[in-house]
C-alpha cells in the first residue's frame, strides 16, 4: 500500500482561540468543502465540543451519483493546537490528518497534514495518479480561498 503525503499551510488574522474554535467544530467543515461533495453530516456530533474518541459520520459524493459514508474518530487533541482525525471506515484505505494551529505575528499559522492511501493495490495507485490526488489538491484549494474569504476580509 502507497502512502501519499497532502501538506498545506495558510496565514490566517485570527487569534488562537477563535482559530480553535471555528476549525474543532465538525459543523464548520460543510462550510469548507466543496458543494460538489454533497457532504452530509450523519449524526448529533457534530454539534458537541470536540474530544478524542468522538466518532463523526458523513456522505459524500466521490462521483456524480456515487454517494459513500466515511466515518473518521477524532484520535488527538490538544486544545488549540493540535487535532487528529483519523477515518474508520470510507472511501480511502487509509487516512490520518493532522491540523495544527500555531500563534504567529498577526494571527495563526493553520496547517494540515494527510497521509492517506487508495484502496485497490496497483489499480489504486493509477486512479490516485488519473483522479484522487488532484481531487484531493482541488477539495485543499478550495478550503483556501472560502478561508480567505471568511476571515482576510
Amino acid at each position: 500500500m502507497k502512502v501519499y503525503q497532502l501538506v498545506r499551510t495558510q496565514f490566517l488574522p485570527l487569534t488562537l482561540e477563535n482559530a480553535w474554535n471555528f476549525f474543532s467544530s465538525p459543523a464548520n467543515l460543510s462550510i469548507i468543502t466543496p458543494p460538489a461533495l454533497g457532504l452530509r453530516m450523519l449524526d448529533a456530533s457534530q454539534t458537541q465540543r470536540m474530544y478524542a474518541g468522538q466518532i463523526i459520520r458523513y456522505r459524500i459524493r466521490i462521483l456524480p451519483g456515487i454517494n459513500v459514508s466515511w466515518v473518521t474518530e477524532i484520535t488527538h487533541v490538544r486544545e488549540p493546537y493540535f487535532f487528529v482525525d483519523e477515518q474508520r471506515s470510507g472511501p480511502y484505505a487509509f487516512w490520518h490528518h493532522q491540523h495544527r494551529f500555531k500563534e504567529v505575528p498577526g494571527g495563526v499559522e493553520m496547517s494540515d497534514e494527510i497521509h492517506y492511501a487508495v484502496p485497490f493495490g496497483l489499480l489504486g495507485n493509477v486512479v490516485h495518479r488519473l483522479f484522487v490526488g488532484g481531487k484531493l489538491k482541488t477539495i485543499f484549494d478550495y478550503r483556501r480561498v472560502v478561508l480567505e474569504k471568511r476571515f482576510c476580509k
